[in-house]
């Protein structure tokens, strides 16, 4: 594995181990509190809170050696279509789904806990790995 996909990794693991410690606290605590909708509600916003931030981190690695206007224009492709896919989705959940079985409340919260997690831990692990930059060449270097 090289090292540019050794540091994907590990900045992946360094994300994903905070949000799924927080995911399955929270989940356990709505679950107390809200009971069923509680607890459908915590794996729902953790399901979709997980896979939202893995996609930001699969996009960055596919665009690693791209052309800077074409990662530039991925990055914005693939940040609209996930704000139109959570749109759709965010729909679809409050159109096809009873208070009573997703507690609304308790997906906010879980949703907002697990993301700071997620940040705080994609933060630390990115301060950690020290990435090397090359300077650009001066006019007269080989």
């Amino acid at each position: 594995m090289s090292d540019t996909q050794s540091s994907d990794v590990d900045l992946w693991k360094g994300a994903i181990f905070p949000a799924l410690i927080v995911a399955t606290l929270t989940c356990i605590s709505v679950a107390v509190i809200n009971g069923k909708s509680g607890l459908l509600a915590g794996l729902l916003a953790s399901f979709t809170v997980i896979i939202f931030f893995s996609i930001h981190l699969l996009v960055a690695r596919i665009s690693r050696n791209l052309d800077p206007m074409l990662t530039m224009a991925l990055a914005m492709f693939s940040y609209f279509a996930k704000v139109i896919f959570m749109g759709v989705f965010l729909l679809l959940v409050t159109k096809f789904t009873d208070r009573s079985t997703v507690d609304r409340a308790s997906f906010a919260i879980c949703a907002i806990l697990i993301t700071m997690a997620w940040l705080f831990g994609e933060i630390r692990s990115f301060m950690k790995l020290r990435f090397q930059m090359p300077l650009p060449k001066k006019e007269g270097d080989k």
